[in-house]
């Protein structure tokens, strides 16, 4: 490969070069490596992105949980679903709004916290990360998540 052919980008298609390619072999990299950490909890790792938004604030409605997970509410719904039939949350209509469904955690969801407190410890050390280079890479993603969203307008 020369120069020339560098800077006139003729390599810009090389796979290695591809953010796409890089991003999505890291997240199901990452997302396998979380696998056997949550497996032993009952949870699948959208169901612990779900409990982690629900451990901030509970109860929230299905919308508030979607926007927090970037995520439409019929992905989410059947996330809810069988956390609620694992006991961890429950689903009911919200008193004067017939349309939303407040999601709140049960007893056996909020004691399901004290053993996920073991999970970031757990995964910075599989992955060979510090906390700092885990908020450094968190930042740098999140920084990425609003360019692409603000892309899209």
């Amino acid at each position: 490969m020369s120069v020339d052919n560098d800077l006139r980008g003729e390599d810009d298609l090389l796979l290695e070069r591809q953010l796409c390619f890089a991003l999505s072999v890291a997240s199901r990299s990452v997302v396998a490596a979380y696998r056997p950490v949550l497996e032993p909890m009952g949870l699948t790792h959208p169901q612990y992105l779900v409990m982690l938004a629900l451990w901030e604030r509970s109860p929230r409605t299905v919308r508030d949980v979607s926007d927090a997970l970037l995520l439409e509410p019929a992905t989410v719904t059947p996330l809810l679903k069988r956390l609620e039939e694992a006991d961890l949350v429950t689903r009911a209509r919200q008193a004067g709004n017939e349309r939303a469904l407040d999601v709140a955690l049960t007893d056996k969801g909020r004691k399901l916290r004290e053993k996920a407190l073991a999970v970031p410890p757990t995964m910075m050390s599989r992955l060979g990360i510090t906390r700092e280079d885990a908020a450094e890479l968190h930042q740098s993603m999140m920084k990425l998540i609003a360019a692409a969203q603000a892309s899209r307008t």
